[in-house]
């Protein structure tokens, strides 16, 4: 990187800079490429031509094109939605699989956490009773447990047992057989979570989802206790509800005794990223710094899972040349291949995925974005490339084929198996998610300072004071460490987390 005043050059080859300040028209400004003055105004983090760009001519950010001029850009001009649009990209073969080596950081004094070991031998961070519906019909009488079951005090006696949640959708009946199986993956991948103690499935009757079908999927981990129940067969709501608390009261105990937190190497954490309400500081402030710590739990034979695949595109070539195979390779560009079809099948393409509060943030197409988005990956190999919601069972680094969509992707990883989510922000998203618990990194200082409830770490200073990533990425490390021990994130103790269970639909809804 290289930084003039006012300006951060991210690479030599770059025909754009992004702004330190904002900017006004008039301002003379030093860059790499020579003087030039500001023609706009030009908000923090949005970019400015460094020289005169002809239309249809690629523009470069990062080292890489991230679209082409829709009209003549004069240096000093602002770039942005209105002089810049999306285009092609040149993609990697797979066979440029390995093509970048890695060298693994230095560790850290700290290589333990205070996790729970279970039956089959995962490490949980947290201890939930998960009330499950089969399908929506089924879905007030799980909220109206799991509400009841605070409101009458259930937990009072047993302070292992973190709370009990509903595990509700709208899915689950008049559904395709692709959707049908997403969906039982995701509600198995839930219930067998190390992070469950114990669960309650209840369904309608009816549904195309049955209740019986559905268990027979769940990998149940042995001594973990499970009690189903239709409505129709049960009496009625009022009934079902009832006969679904005396079940949590009566497998309260066991739960309870059975989370007894001790140390465990950071071998155990399986660590969901993702990345919401993205800015134009995101790829430059809190992604990186995530991406170290990643490194460091990756180094120690922990799992990292990047996901979010409509956000890889542009950026792919970043990933395959760190596959540690051809065929890991191609999984990876086999999804995104299956990601361009989908959006043209649907009318879209790839750049829809920027959303208004992106573009506002100083991102401007999906290939800028992708490739601030991978840097949450950090320089580890890439291990694995994982179906929506499939277990997470290799040690590295993997991928997640999951939507951008924030829920939708973070559900998919906690049904994989992540015990921890780490979340980042530039606009503010506000997500917090259970029964793994998620960290949230502010990319700048102005979201930081105007969401303190809901922001964890500020990851502002890499960019305004000069904090190296490696330091901020440390203090990830350890926060995640914390939080894993048992330590409350700030959307847990606001109570967010039941809201953002949102399984990936797809397929026909009949």
């Amino acid at each position: 990187m290289l930084s003039a005043s006012g300006l951060l050059v991210l690479n030599e080859t770059d025909d754009v800079a992004v702004a330190r300040q904002p900017l006004t028209p008039g301002t003379a400004l030093q860059t790499p490429r020579g003087p030039i003055t500001v023609l706009d105004e030009v908000a923090v983090g949005h970019k400015v031509a460094l020289h005169d760009i002809a239309q249809h001519s690629p523009v470069a950010k990062y080292g890489y094109q991230i679209g082409t001029a829709s009209q003549p850009i004069r240096a000093g001009q602002h770039v942005h939605v209105h002089n810049l649009g999306f285009s092609s990209h040149t993609k990697p073969a797979a066979t440029d699989a390995g093509s970048r080596g890695w060298a693994a950081p230095e560790l850290p004094a700290r290589t333990t956490f205070r996790g729970a070991v279970r039956s089959d031998g995962s490490t949980a961070t947290r201890n939930y009773i998960a009330v499950v519906s089969t399908v929506n019909c089924s879905a007030n009488v799980c909220d109206i447990v799991a509400n009841e079951a605070s409101r009458r005090g259930l937990l009072a006696d047993f302070p292992n047992v973190d709370g009990v949640i509903p595990l509700v959708h709208d899915l689950g009946c008049g559904m395709s057989v692709d959707g049908l199986e997403i969906l039982r993956r995701t509600l198995a991948g839930f219930a067998s979570h190390p992070n469950v103690g114990g669960v309650v499935v209840i369904g309608l009757g009816c549904e195309l989802n049955q209740v019986e079908q559905m268990i027979n999927q769940i990998q149940l981990r042995p001594g973990t206790p499970l009690v189903r129940m239709n409505i129709q067969t049960s009496g009625g709501t009022r009934s079902t509800v009832e006969s679904a608390l005396d079940a949590i009261t009566q497998m309260l105990p066991e739960v309870n005794a059975s989370f007894v937190r001790e140390e465990r190497p950071v071998s155990e954490l399986v660590l969901g990223q993702n990345c919401g309400g993205s800015d134009g500081l995101s790829g430059l402030t809190a992604n990186p710094a995530l991406g170290y710590a990643s490194d460091l739990i990756v180094a120690q034979g922990g799992r990292s899972v990047l996901a979010e695949t409509p956000e890889v595109y542009g950026a792919e070539s970043l990933l395959v040349q760190r596959a540690t195979s051809e065929h890991t390779a191609q999984r990876l560009l086999d999804k995104l291949a299956w990601w361009e079809d989908y959006t043209a099948k649907l009318n879209a393409t790839m750049d829809s995925n920027p959303s208004p509060g992106n573009k506002a943030g100083g991102i401007t197409t999906i290939l800028e974005k992708s490739l601030g988005a991978v840097a949450k990956s950090g320089q580890a190999p890439l291990q694995a490339v994982y179906d929506y919601a499939a277990p997470i069972d290799q040690p590295g680094l993997g991928m997640m084929d999951t939507p951008g969509y924030d829920p939708v992707s973070v559900t998919g990883l906690i049904a994989g198996g992540a015990n921890l989510i780490c979340f980042t922000t530039g606009r503010g998203s506000a997500l917090g998610t259970k029964p793994a618990p998620t960290l949230k990194l502010a990319t700048n200082d102005d979201v930081y300072a105007r969401m303190p409830d809901d922001m964890d770490i500020n990851c502002g200073p890499i960019f305004s004071a000069g904090v190296s990533l490696a330091d901020k990425g440390l203090e990830i490390y350890n926060a995640l460490l914390d939080l894993a021990s048992g330590e409350a994130s700030n959307s847990e103790a606001l109570g967010y987390g039941s809201n953002e269970f949102v399984p990936w639909h797809i397929g026909v809804v009949m």
